[in-house]
């Protein structure tokens, strides 16, 4: 089963921070996508295809999400 992707906060595998903006649909395929924005430098606006967000990724022999929700606090 796949976690659905809210909008708030998400931390990186490798450690930089994330806000998801919406989930939105590709015009010519209707495949999903996650429109966010970086938390540092520029703080560009970025998609990716809603079914790489929610992948997990290899790295040394460890096996991580890609991005995990980050629980706010006093919610």
């Amino acid at each position: 089963m796949t976690e659905p992707i809210l909008p708030g906060r998400y931390r990186h595998f490798k450690g930089n921070e994330y806000e998801v903006i919406a989930v939105a649909r590709h015009s010519e395929t209707l495949e999903e996508m996650v429109v966010y924005r970086a938390l540092y430098g520029e703080r560009g606006l970025w998609v990716r295809p809603a079914s790489m967000w929610n992948e997990t990724v290899e790295r040394d022999g460890k096996t991580y999400r890609r991005f995990t929700r980050i629980q706010e606090e006093n919610k």
